[in-house]
C-alpha cells in the first residue's frame, strides 16, 4: 500500500511539474510615440519596429528600442497612391521572409458595423520603404469579401506550411480564416475557390493577430467591450482549426487599462513585447510576457 501511494505521489509530481505553464503578461512601461493619429499596430521585422496609425492618411513610422523607450528614426512611409490617402485605416501587416507581404485596410461604413469596406493590399514592401510611398508598390487589391467584421493579415503556420490569417472585429459570427498566399497574391476576391483554405469560429473584437511561432500558439488581440479594455487570448490554432470553434489555452485582461488595444508582437525574445493603442498618450507600452 506504502509503495502504491508513493508511485502515485510521484506521478502526481511529475505531472505537475511538465504540466505547460499558462502565459502571463505583465505591463511593465507606459510610454508614447507621437503623430501615429490613432495607432493601429505594430510590426516587429529582425530588429525594425515598425508601428502604424491613420493620421490624415494611412502610415507607418520607423521606430528602434533604445532601453524601455523607443526612437523614432525619421522614416515615415505614407500608404497614398498617386498623392491620395489608400489604405486609410491599416490593420495588419503580413510579413514572413520572402512570402508575398500582405497590408488590411478596415473601414466601417455604418454605426451597426453590418456593412464594411475590407480590402487586402498585397505590396512591393522594400519598394515602400525605398519610396516612401505606395507609387509603383501596389501589386495587387483584394476585396475581402469572405470577412464578416474587417480584415488584419498575419502570416501563421499550420502543419509546416505558411498562411495569411485574419480574424473578425465585431459582436456575432466572428471568425479567424487561414488564406493560402499565392492564390490571395493574384485573386480578386478572397471568396475565389481555392483562397480560403480553414477557419474556425472566435471571441469578439478580435483587433489584431500576432503568431508566435516557437510555441505554436495564436494570439487574439482584443478589446473586452467594444472599442474598450485589453483582452489577450491564447489559442491553440491547430485543435481550433481541427474543430471549427476557438480552444483557448489562456486569457489575459489587463484591466488597470481601459482605452482601446489595437496591437501586440514580442520583440526580439519570447518574453518582451510592446502593445500599442489608438491612445494619444500611453500608446506604447511595454510588457513581460512569461510563458
Amino acid at each position: 500500500m506504502k509503495r502504491s501511494l508513493l508511485a502515485g505521489s510521484l506521478i502526481l509530481l511529475l505531472a505537475a511539474a511538465f504540466k505547460p505553464a499558462n502565459p502571463t503578461l505583465t505591463l511593465k512601461r507606459e510610454t508614447a510615440a507621437d503623430s501615429m493619429g490613432a495607432c493601429q499596430g505594430i510590426s516587429y521585422q529582425h530588429g525594425r519596429i515598425f508601428l502604424y496609425g491613420d493620421r490624415e492618411v494611412g502610415m507607418i513610422r520607423e521606430f528602434k528600442r533604445s532601453g524601455d523607450s523607443l526612437v523614432y528614426l525619421k522614416k515615415e512611409y505614407r500608404l497614398t497612391q498617386n498623392g491620395a490617402d489608400l489604405i486609410g485605416h491599416p490593420t495588419g501587416i503580413a510579413v514572413h521572409r520572402d512570402l508575398p507581404v500582405f497590408i488590411g485596410n478596415s473601414v466601417k461604413l455604418n454605426p451597426e458595423g453590418t456593412r464594411w469596406k475590407t480590402d487586402i493590399y498585397c505590396v512591393n514592401w522594400n519598394g515602400l520603404l525605398k519610396s516612401g510611398t505606395l507609387d509603383g508598390n501596389l501589386l495587387n487589391t483584394i476585396d475581402d469579401d469572405a470577412c464578416i467584421q474587417g480584415t488584419r493579415p498575419e502570416y501563421v503556420r499550420y502543419r509546416g506550411k505558411w498562411y495569411v490569417a485574419t480574424a473578425d472585429y465585431g459582436d456575432h459570427g466572428n471568425e479567424v480564416r487561414l488564406y493560402d498566399p499565392g492564390k490571395l497574391r493574384t485573386c480578386r476576391k478572397s471568396s475565389e475557390p481555392g483562397v480560403l483554405f480553414k477557419k474556425f469560429t472566435c471571441s469578439p473584437w478580435v483587433q489584431n493577430l500576432y503568431w508566435a511561432d516557437s510555441k505554436n500558439t495564436l494570439v487574439l488581440i482584443q478589446n473586452q467591450v467594444e472599442g474598450r479594455k485589453w483582452k489577450f487570448t491564447f489559442v491553440d490554432m491547430e485543435k481550433s482549426l481541427d474543430s471549427g470553434k476557438m480552444v483557448v489555452k489562456d486569457t489575459q485582461l489587463i484591466d488597470s487599462r481601459e482605452d482601446e488595444l489595437e496591437g501586440f508582437a514580442l520583440i526580439g525574445n519570447l518574453t518582451e513585447g510592446i502593445a500599442v493603442t489608438s491612445a494619444r498618450k500611453k500608446n506604447v507600452n511595454f510588457m513581460h510576457l512569461g510563458w
